[in-house]
């Protein structure tokens, strides 16, 4: 699904955040990603989000070698990966029920299409009761909740999470677990970024491991 072949990054003239990264996503994978802060971890997810390009070395996404991909192309190898971003990003003027509803509608799709899978889906992460309220009003883990629904809307065959229960309390994490783990069991690929060493041990998931800017794996 994704493949990384001697990759590298760097911001402007500094020295490199990544090096030589090679590994794979296999299809319908589960792994987490992990490391002390500052290792690179933000930067890798957005190479894997093909929201920025490396330096050097080759991503290749779906097939598809990144650096012959054209910007008109782009967003449709995008829209095959969802992402869950550690802020949240809700827009605090829309329901929840609009903003996980928002990545169908940048597509054009009629809202008589979508709106009983936006429905099912908020039921699903638990949420049936709050689609009609403001983001202002929900919790910290109803908004995670939230924007693991956006993030999911397009039937995405990879899911990226960044610190997905960074803001959350114990059992609200092992529940967002869950819904990761039954995603995978679904057919996505997951990886979870995460500090949380209590909740990579409650899986038996490959660890991808950052420091300082080089990787290592233990499946």
């Amino acid at each position: 699904m994704i493949r990384f072949e001697n990759v590298g990054l760097r911001y402007g003239m500094g020295s490199e955040v990544l090096r030589d990264l090679t590994f794979n996503i296999e299809p319908q994978s589960f792994q987490f990603l992990t490391g002390p802060s500052g290792a690179g971890k933000t930067s890798l997810m957005r190479l894997l989000f093909l929201s920025m390009k490396p330096t050097r070395g080759i991503v290749n996404a779906f097939g598809r070698d990144t650096s012959a991909v054209s910007k008109s192309e782009l967003p449709g190898l995008r829209r095959r990966i969802g992402i869950v971003f550690q802020d949240f990003r809700l827009l605090d003027h829309m329901t929840t029920y609009e903003n996980v509803a928002l990545p169908l509608r940048v597509l054009g799709q009629e809202e008589s299409d979508y709106r009983s899978d936006v429905i099912e889906l908020l039921k699903w992460v638990g949420l049936g009761e709050r689609m009609h309220v403001l983001p202002p009003v929900l919790s910290g883990g109803e908004k995670q909740r939230a924007a693991i629904a956006r993030a999911l809307i397009t039937r995405p065959e990879l899911l990226l999470a960044d610190e997905p229960t960074g803001n959350v309390d114990p059992p609200l994490a092992r529940r967002l677990l869950r819904l990761f783990i039954e995603l995978n069991r679904l057919g996505t690929s997951v990886v979870i970024a995460t500090h949380d060493l209590a909740l990579m041990e409650q899986v038996d998931a490959r660890r991808m491991i950052l420091n300082e800017g080089r990787l290592s794996i233990h499946d």
